[in-house]
Formats: C-alpha cells, sequence, structure tokens
C-alpha cells in the first residue's frame, strides 16, 4: 500500500480549533497495491470534517447504517461532518486511489455554503483533474515541511480547493459536457487570440458545425457573456493597458485593438469604464 500525509503538529489526533475561521488539521493519500482491504470504522464520528476525493477506482461506504453500501466511484468527493458515523472500505481489486483532508474551525459550515456544498450534500460528482491531487499534495507537503506562516497557507490551498469544487458544482454536467466545455475554451481562447481582428462570430460558429444561437447560448453559459461582449472586453482592457504605459495616441490605440473608428472606440471606452480615453490616460497618470 501507498501512504503519505501530514498531520499539524505532529499529531493524529482530530480536534476542534475555533480561533480561526478554517484550519487544516491533516491531509494525506492511499493507494492499495499489495493489501487486498482498507477499513475504517469510527462509530461516533470525528471532531472535525473530512472531506475524501476518490480519484481512482472506487470506495464502499455506510452512510447513516452500517449495513448500507454505497459505491462512490472516481470523480466524486465525500464530506463527513463532525460526529457522523465513518464506515467505509478500499478494496485492492477495485483499484482504489484516494485523497483526504482534516479540517475545523469557527466558520466550516458558512465556508462550505458559500462554495456550493449544501448541508445535506453527503457525496458530490466534481470530476477527475490533476489540479485537485496538486492542491492536496501541496497540503501535504506543507504540514510535513512546516515552513514558516505553513498554516496560513494550509488554510488558502483548502480554499483554493473549496473554490475549485465549487466551480464544478457550478456547471450542469451533462453527458455532452466534455465536448461543450472544450469547444467553449477553444472559442474564448480563439477569441483572446484575435480579439483585434475582424471576427465574424456567425462563421466561426459554422466552422465547428454549430448554430450561431446554439453557440451564444451555451459560450454565455460558460463564460457569463455573449461572444460580443467578451471580445469587446478584452479590446477595452488591451486598451487600457496601451494607455497605462504607452505614449501611442488614442487613434493609434483604437486601431490596435480592431477599431479603425477612433471617435466609435472612445465612446465605447467610456461607455465601459466611465472615462473617455484621454481622461482615463490622464487620471492614471
Amino acid at each position: 500500500m501507498y501512504f503519505n500525509s501530514g498531520y499539524i503538529n505532529n499529531s493524529s489526533i482530530d480536534f476542534k480549533d475555533k480561533s480561526r475561521p478554517l484550519v487544516v488539521g491533516s491531509c494525506g493519500t492511499y493507494r492499495l497495491l499489495t493489501r487486498h482491504k482498507l477499513p475504517t470504522y469510527r462509530p461516533h464520528g470525528r471532531v472535525d470534517y473530512q472531506l475524501i476525493y476518490i480519484c481512482a477506482g472506487q470506495a464502499h461506504f455506510h452512510f447513516d447504517n452500517e449495513d448500507n453500501d454505497t459505491i462512490v466511484t472516481a470523480g466524486n468527493m465525500v464530506l463527513f461532518r463532525p460526529k457522523e458515523l465513518q464506515k467505509y472500505e478500499y478494496y485492492r481489486e477495485d483499484k482504489t486511489q484516494v485523497y483526504w483532508v482534516h479540517f475545523t474551525g469557527s466558520d466550516v459550515k458558512n465556508i462550505l455554503r458559500k462554495y456550493g456544498i449544501k448541508d445535506d450534500m453527503r457525496t458530490f460528482f466534481v470530476g477527475t483533474s490533476l489540479e485537485y491531487e496538486r492542491i492536496y499534495k501541496r497540503m501535504i507537503s506543507e504540514l510535513q515541511r512546516c515552513q514558516d506562516d505553513y498554516e496560513e497557507l494550509l488554510s488558502m490551498l483548502m480554499r483554493h480547493l473549496l473554490i475549485s469544487i465549487h466551480r464544478e458544482l457550478q456547471k450542469e454536467r451533462k453527458l455532452s459536457d466534455v465536448y461543450l466545455d472544450n469547444e467553449m475554451d477553444m472559442a474564448a481562447q480563439y477569441f483572446s487570440d484575435n480579439y483585434s481582428s475582424e471576427i465574424n462570430i456567425e462563421k466561426y460558429a459554422q466552422s465547428r458545425g454549430m448554430s450561431i444561437s446554439w453557440f451564444i447560448r451555451n459560450f454565455k453559459k460558460y463564460t457569463g457573456t455573449t461572444p460580443m461582449q467578451y471580445i469587446v472586453a478584452a479590446r477595452i482592457s488591451n486598451a487600457q493597458l496601451l494607455l497605462e504605459t504607452t505614449q501611442y495616441s488614442i487613434a493609434e490605440i483604437s486601431r490596435i485593438v480592431g477599431y479603425d473608428n477612433p471617435l466609435y472606440f472612445s465612446r465605447l471606452f467610456h461607455k465601459q469604464k466611465g472615462f473617455s480615453p484621454s481622461a482615463y490616460r490622464k487620471k492614471m497618470k
């Protein structure tokens, strides 16, 4: 069995700590290689929270009742709250690999709610991602090395993990999500790389085999803005940078970011930022 973990103050005893909003107590990973079974049984739970990430294989959990057997597959997170029954097993034949973190604090309930984890959520699908593994591994390393300010950094890493989970939970996952996410990410990258050129959104959609209405609707769901709003935001953002860091004239900046008409550019900039380009430059100086 491969096992790697770290504990705050080198103690594996669970604890409560209400002195700070969020405190990470321990973190680790298991991967069964030769051992047939790895069981955990805590009839009265722990006094802290535990978040388990199934990154490969599957695991058997017995929620609420020891006789229940719920199979949780890779890509899911399992959350145990304080004093909840904890009974679960990992089997070698299932090729199980998990990461876990124990945490406590004075504001954990509100923090979990903030990041989309409702009070009745026990398991939730977040997909398999190296991002989760990197965060868990970093927490393990910080707990093992105990460098300056490591407890504060652990809290930040835990929030990083919760933010990554929240972003995934916000998506309405369907069978086509992987394809859809790839297409929308590709479109956003194309618009970012070519924002200063004349982009025909309808032709772009057609080139990817999509109707214009379907593309706009899903692009907005993915990014929060329409394709044109996304392109305009990129142009204005880069215009800001040029106004702050160069001596180019307003007309030159207008052309650089994709507008042949400086007057139209100035009006658009004012609408977006509340200042004309010249007033913005003067303000920043």
